[in-house]
């Protein structure tokens, strides 16, 4: 039985490296299969030496599996319960798109340093067998605000929620411990939002942009982000977004990443604002920002990854 988490449950800080690679076709499953072990035990060793010798840094790397590289690697069957292939989510107007991805490393601290080199040495093993498919570099924007002037993740959870919403317990006692990680890129047209006033954005989002004060039920739009993204208190996911830009380019987005106990509620979540709920009500935001991946990773506990590692 495994129960000890990786560090799913912290909570955003200043900087962030988001990683997908895909394995390489034609490279040796038993070459990869190595690799992946070796891997695995650095994971555990950066995370040991970061809280051993910058114990105040907040630095740390978390490590999902995907759905293909399960099945490559040939790791424990049976599956977690709900690990799958992502499937396209599509809605009349937008689409959450299902992109590939093998192995995704969350990489964060509060010191760019730690960041960097954490995902220098593990993209130094990596490139042996894969290819970086996402490298996205997050940063903290004002208060935790996205690139879009509001903040971002006032609806997560607190406390011991936090590890009830981010971590498998008792309903899939072979993954206790391990979490479903989802992640999405979108990128944002700021030209046309900037066209909106500040009242027309608050409706889009459903809170205040100034002191993030949501919207009463009475006048709340119905296809607003907060409307239809948020699915209940009894389901909720620990979501570490980050936003990234350039402005050279106007690449500028969100890296949505959410932990949960259970991908239903990513699922439904996604269904309320890509379809709509009632379908063809769907998430006003969506207007502005498009999701251009689509993948779903599990977390093993740090007990699993261990035993990963060889």
């Amino acid at each position: 039985m495994q129960s000890n988490p990786q560090n799913v449950t912290d909570y955003p800080n200043n900087n962030t490296c988001f990683l997908v690679w895909s394995f390489r076709e034609g490279t040796a499953t038993e070459k990869i299969k190595a690799v992946f072990r070796r891997v695995c035990a650095l994971v555990i060793n950066l995370n040991n030496s970061a809280l051993d010798r910058f114990p105040d840094a907040k630095a740390s790397c978390v490590m999902g599996i995907g759905y293909e590289a399960w099945l490559q690697l040939d790791l424990p069957r049976p599956l977690p319960k709900e690990l799958k292939d992502f499937e396209a989510i599509k809605g009349d107007k937008h689409t959450a798109v299902a992109t590939k991805g093998d192995l995704h490393f969350h990489i964060r601290a509060d010191e760019k340093s730690l960041v960097y080199d954490m995902s220098a040495v593990i993209s130094g093993f990596m490139k042996e067998i894969a290819d970086c498919v996402v490298e996205v570099h997050g940063f903290r924007y004002w208060d935790s605000r996205s690139i879009l002037g509001f903040v971002d993740g006032t609806e997560n959870p607190h406390g011991t929620d936090r590890a009830h919403f981010a971590v498998i317990g008792e309903q899939d006692i072979n993954y206790k411990g391990g979490s479903y990680l989802f992640v999405q890129k979108y990128l944002h047209n700021l030209e046309a939002w900037k066209l909106l006033s500040v009242e027309e954005q608050e409706k889009v989002i459903g809170r205040s942009k100034d002191n993030d004060i949501e919207m009463t039920d009475e006048v709340k739009p119905q296809n607003s982000h907060i409307a239809l993204a948020n699915i209940g208190d009894d389901f909720k996911v620990v979501r570490d977004n980050m936003p990234f830009g350039n402005v050279a380019t106007n690449e500028m987005g969100t890296y949505f990443i959410c932990y949960a106990s259970t991908f239903t509620t990513v699922e439904k979540m996604l269904t309320n604002m890509f379809i709509g709920n009632p379908p063809g009500n769907y998430d006003r935001i969506l207007d502005f920002s498009t999701a251009k991946t689509g993948t779903l990773f599990f977390v093993p506990p740090l007990d699993m990854l261990d035993d990963f590692s060889g």
